[in-house]
């Protein structure tokens, strides 16, 4: 029996528009991405990448040759209607980032808006988020969260502050080595010093570390060993009950 690509499956059931596929890719360890986005990723046209040197190395790794097409946070808005028609004529296209879900502080929101409002086809396979296993191991609660991505670093970084402090779902924060400190002593000005938090980097890699305890324990930590990696910074709620004992 003679096997039908996928890519050509694809194309007698939708003659009209390709599909854009949005796939995860490993956040450390190579061996976090699914057998579908590695098929998937050997049978499209072509591969929109945020780095394609970052992107060449796992895809070499994989032994997936095709033709890759920069698509990043500074190029995205001039690149929308180059991608669309490739869809529009029928190509078959992956989006990834660096590491994990693209669109998730990553490129891919506007491509997939913009999709959307032309009536075409998009894809998203479920697969590497680094924010979901810091969530799932800080022991605060994950039934409600939410997810802040990176703060502000200038403008609306003290309003955003002050709103997040009395949030009572489960907060996640990503942040950079270079800025860790500076953030954790926000929080501590903003949140207090004793708010529960838990501190995640390098998941999935050889030197992943997570601690846990209050905001000053992590500023302390911090201090006395220099952060090192990308860091999820996930927070424990606001809590009224213990905001009416304290006074």
């Amino acid at each position: 029996m003679i096997e039908v690509p996928l890519h050509t499956q694809l194309r007698i059931m939708n003659t009209q528009t390709g599909i854009l596929y949005l796939i995860p890719t490993p956040i450390g360890n190579l061996e976090d991405i699914t057998l579908r986005a590695l098929r998937i990723l050997k049978e499209a046209d072509a591969i929109l990448c945020e780095d394609t040197r970052t992107s060449g190395i796992l895809l070499k790794h994989f032994e997936i040759s095709k033709p890759l097409v920069s698509h990043h946070a500074f190029n995205e808005h001039r690149s929308l209607e180059n991608i669309t028609n490739k869809l529009k004529e029928g190509k078959i296209l992956a989006l990834i980032s660096d590491a994990g879900t693209p669109a998730i502080s990553d490129p891919g929101f506007l491509i997939v808006r913009e999709c959307l409002r032309l009536g075409l086809r998009v894809e998203c396979l479920p697969g590497p988020t680094a924010f979901v296993p810091a969530l799932v191991k800080s022991g605060l609660p994950a039934d409600s969260f939410v997810f802040e991505g990176f703060l502000p670093v200038k403008k609306g970084r003290q309003t955003a502050l002050k709103r997040l402090a009395t949030e009572e779902r489960t907060i996640i924060l990503y942040e950079s080595p270079h800025k860790l400190l500076k953030t954790l002593v926000d929080l501590k000005s903003y949140f207090g010093e004793d708010r529960q938090i838990s501190v995640s980097r390098e998941l999935t890699k050889k030197f992943e570390e997570t601690i846990n305890g209050t905001v000053a324990y992590a500023l302390l930590y911090f201090t006395n060993k220099e952060p090192k990696g990308e860091f999820v910074i996930v927070i424990g709620g606001y809590d009224k009950k213990v905001k009416k004992e304290d006074e």
